[in-house]
């Protein structure tokens, strides 16, 4: 196909599947001699700076794309482009209404299938059907395939070296430890490893020859983290200190990402770094473990109310004692041991 041909592509949020568009992204530029105009929040940008071939189109949805009007502004803005097809890996009300202005166009509209009844089946109570669902960057591919173009993921992992931003570059070069980031974090609490036994973990990598940063959070989690920071001598907190493309950079030269079922395990993924992942009411089968990586490499631990919630945002049903909460340090700190030892 001639590279004038172009796909507008919607993702607006949240962060981690943003970051699992540019992953499938990258393949299908590779595959493809197709033009991509990505089209998500602003602060996004950095997760496909990379990829040949492709625009990033910014939505304002609080300035000029807020509502119908800006919503048909940001059409106008788009249709500019003149995209042979529309790829909705999206499917909210903005995304439906900018594909319905399209549509009113003739254009090919094709739009993802989150797969919204087997996901049901999966966090509910009775009659759980526990079992892996399609996952999600599959779910983008299809609806690529959808529109006729081929695309194959390889599911791989893919070393990406970025050069350090200058302030980090005395944090990492000249350094022969090993350097793991943890990423202790999570948009929904229901998902956070509580902290005090995150701290135990801190602890007990203090017998590795490693350099541990912390990442991601604002400003009352950047106080936790600075707290540990004072506390321990090999951990450095890199909360606020930098930018998302410059964090990325960072994520480049790690060995090891540890993180909870959020945005720091689909970072790391991007840049093709190995995460040891923490998951408790969430679970990699609905189809959220980050691109490339490893079921083996999920602690969590197995009860039948598990799992209760597809994104976290709905609490543990396993008892007095969230699952999270039942996985011992010693468990977190063994996976990062062999992890390292065979990196």
């Amino acid at each position: 196909m001639p590279a004038k041909n172009k796909i507008i592509v919607l993702r607006f949020s949240a962060m981690g599947d943003v970051a699992m568009v540019a992953a499938v992204l990258r393949e299908f530029s590779m595959q493809n001699e197709v033009e991509l105009v990505m089209v998500s929040r602003p602060a996004f940008k950095p997760f496909f700076d990379d990829i040949p071939n492709l625009t990033f189109h910014a939505i304002h949805p609080q300035e000029g794309h807020k509502g119908v009007l800006g919503l048909y502004r940001l059409y106008k803005e788009l249709r500019a482009y003149r995209p042979i097809a529309i790829a909705d890996l999206h499917d909210n009300l903005r995304s439906r209404l900018i594909s319905s202005f399209f549509r009113l166009g003739f254009y090919k509209i094709r739009r993802i299938d989150k797969g919204r009844s087997a996901k049901k089946a999966l966090t509910r109570t009775h009659n759980k059907v526990l079992k892996p669902l399609k996952s999600t960057v599959e779910r983008y591919a299809e609806v690529f395939r959808d529109l006729g173009f081929n695309l194959q993921l390889s599911h791989q992992l893919v070393r990406v070296r970025k050069e350090l931003p200058a302030g980090a570059i005395n944090l990492i070069q000249g350094h022969q430890r090993q350097i793991i980031g943890i990423s202790p974090f999570a948009q929904h609490h229901y998902k956070l490893y509580p902290l005090a036994k995150m701290e135990i973990v801190l602890r007990e990598l203090a017998e590795f020859d490693c350099q541990v940063f912390i990442f991601g959070g604002g400003n009352s989690e950047r106080n936790v983290a600075e707290k540990w920071q004072d506390q321990f001598s090999h951990v450095k907190s890199l909360i606020g200190r930098f930018t998302l493309k410059e964090e990325l950079a960072i994520i480049s030269h790690l060995d090891l990402m540890v993180s909870m079922d959020s945005s720091g395990m689909h970072m790391a993924s991007l840049m093709g770094v190995p995460v040891v992942s923490i998951w408790g009411p969430t679970h990699p089968y609905a189809g959220f473990l980050g691109y490339g990586q490893q079921l083996e490499d999920c602690i969590q631990i197995t009860h039948p109310a598990r799992p209760s919630s597809i994104y976290g945002n709905k609490p543990c049903l396993c008892g007095s004692e969230p699952c999270i909460e039942q996985i011992e340090p010693k468990v977190v700190v063994n996976k990062i041991k062999e992890k390292l030892s065979h990196g």
